[in-house]
């Protein structure tokens, strides 16, 4: 295990209870929380981006000021839904903000999953071409952010321009070098990490993922990062991979974590349906004593294969209790699966 960061899904409730009672305490902590990990020597920040939802939505503000605020820790999302970007509107907003934070986006993309409203992406103002699903716009969308990431110049300038222009054909700026090599793909199943390591993008895979053989949940994910690792070296791209996965992990070290955390939910592997179609499979949560973590992650066939491990964290817990999970992890779990 390389790297180890935080997942945020920044959700937001005014409710008695949450510690974030609107979107600007999901945003302002979200920021306070990247500069806490790094304090505590985490590796990443990573937000989860949702539409029409209580929670993250709007990720290059957020990433932009996360990066004016830290220097040396990764800001990354996992993930955006491609079905609602305009990808050459989003290359100018992640080329600002990369360049922003010194060169330290890892930015997540995926096709999407079931969303808070019907065909959400349409009041985007995106809609599938004919013969296309709205998975395949979103991998359209994506092709189409990882071309003009390249830096090369594709429109052609106006005779009579406002300012002066290069020459040649222009591409869009601000462009951030080496952000294209930063892209992930979140992938919930085979086939898909296949295509992303086709596209050289890195991997990315959550707690979530389909259901394609029955086994446990880490075994399948392994599976899915061998197969994702094959399909890059059959592609032959020139530099190493990255693959991440994620999981809920809680070291019970207090009072506070035991009322939380420790009453065994969620300890077994989960079977649900994502649609009337797509059977998933939902991955167990760790909490206990950090001996007992150590061997019960030391078992997991997917952190083992992966080089980055993300922490989802619960942060209507707030600020304070999060970096106090991250610090667990990291002081008394991480070094026994060989983190630095």
């Amino acid at each position: 295990m390389k790297k180890i960061g935080f997942l945020s899904f920044g959700h937001w409730t005014p409710s008695p209870g949450s510690g974030t009672r609107s979107a600007a305490d999901a945003l302002l902590q979200s920021i306070e929380l990247a500069v806490a990990a790094e304090e505590l020597g985490a590796d990443g920040a990573y937000v989860r981006v949702h539409h029409f939802a209580r929670q993250l939505a709007s990720p290059f503000p957020l990433l932009a000021a996360m990066g004016a605020r830290t220097s040396r820790i990764e800001l990354g999302t996992a993930v955006i839904d491609m079905r609602y970007e305009n990808p050459l509107y989003m290359a100018e907003e992640a080329g600002a903000a990369d360049l922003i934070s010194g060169g330290r986006l890892q930015l997540g993309l995926s096709r999407g999953s079931p969303e808070q409203v019907v065909d959400g992406w349409r009041h985007f103002g995106h809609a599938p071409a004919e013969g296309e699903t709205d998975a395949d716009m979103g991998r359209r969308h994506a092709q189409v952010f990882l071309d003009v990431l390249r830096g090369q110049g594709f429109a052609q300038p106006n005779p009579h321009p406002m300012f002066p222009n290069p020459p040649g054909l222009l591409r869009l700026e601000p462009h951030s070098e080496g952000l294209r090599e930063r892209i992930w793909w979140g992938s919930g199943s085979d086939a898909t990490a296949v295509w992303a390591a086709q596209q050289g993008m890195n991997l990315q895979s959550s707690t979530l993922k389909d259901d394609e053989t029955g086994e446990p949940f880490h075994i399948q994910q392994a599976r899915q990062i061998r197969a994702y690792h094959a399909a890059w070296q059959a592609a032959g791209h020139a530099r190493a991979p990255r693959v991440s996965v994620s999981r809920s992990i809680f070291p019970l070290l207090d009072d506070r974590d035991r009322a939380y955390f420790g009453r065994g939910r969620k300890e077994q592997d989960q079977v649900g349906y994502l649609d009337e179609k797509t059977r998933a499979i939902f991955g167990r949560s760790y909490a206990a004593e950090p001996d007992a973590l150590v061997g019960q992650l030391r078992a997991d066939e997917a952190i083992a294969a992966a080089d980055t491990l993300l922490l989802t964290i619960p942060n209507q817990l707030g600020v304070d209790y999060c970096a106090h999970v991250i610090g667990g992890v990291l002081q008394h779990v991480a070094p026994a699966l060989g983190w630095r």
